[in-house]
């Protein structure tokens, strides 16, 4: 099983979300990677194949990535085998994602990606999600929440997802469809994992998200949550 977890909020991310990572680790792993944003340095990923205490090692344990907002995996390999560049979050320039799941059409939208002139790095579903999303923001000039509502009305299959937008270093959109979700409300922060293993040091208010729910996570912001349509739950 693959292993989500977020955060946002007054505290340095990175430390966080590898101290969420180590305790999801149960689930079992072949790669890890997080991704973390500020104002300042923007979008910085950084993931590798094999065990966690290799990327905590790449990030000095969280201390060389800046940024009060974030998110985090452990992949077990379904599409691709596991390497660096199959390990999530997968990213494009502006849009990053983690996902837990199998998108079942990724074939059919990656061919109409690749149509429109998008090429691809990886073997993975995830890959053709996270440029589903973009595809959408420019095409429809559309922000982040609209996006992920609109690609994942495209998507057939299971996820749990959470994207950040380096254009919008507050937030982060997490999604949920046979996959579970868990978003940790605590004093001016948020936390995010797949189960509240994570969660449970931090606060003991938590809300779990119910199949086709987004909760848009906002920095300062009371936790909003709406479905596919953008009705508010």
């Amino acid at each position: 099983m693959c292993g989500i977890v977020g955060y946002a909020g007054r505290e340095q991310a990175a430390p966080i979300l590898l101290d969420g990572l180590e305790r999801l680790e149960y689930r079992g792993y072949d790669s890890a990677g997080i991704a973390v944003l500020s104002e300042s340095a923007g979008l910085q990923v950084k993931k590798a194949k094999g065990r966690l205490k290799v990327l905590s090692a790449m990030v000095d344990g969280g201390r060389s990535v800046d940024g009060f907002i974030g998110v985090g995996h452990t992949r077990w390999a379904t599409h691709g085998e596991p390497s660096d560049v199959n390990s999530h979050p997968h990213s494009t320039p502006r849009v990053s994602i983690v996902h837990n799941g199998i998108i079942e059409n990724y074939a059919v939208l990656k061919e109409k990606l690749q149509a429109k002139g998008y090429s691809f790095k990886s073997s993975t579903d995830t890959e053709v999600l996270v440029q589903l999303i973009e595809f959408i923001q420019k095409s429809k000039n559309t922000d982040l929440l609209t996006a992920v509502q609109l690609a994942l009305r495209e998507v057939i299959g299971a996820y749990a997802i959470a994207v950040l937008d380096k254009d919008n270093p507050d937030e982060i959109i997490a999604a949920r469809k046979s996959s579970p979700l868990v978003v940790g409300i605590g004093e001016d922060e948020f936390f995010l994992a797949s189960d509240a293993t994570p969660i449970v040091e931090y606060t003991d208010k938590v809300v779990y998200l119910e199949d086709e729910e987004i909760a848009v996570i906002r920095r300062g912001e009371k936790l909003k949550v709406v479905n596919l349509k953008n009705v508010e739950c």
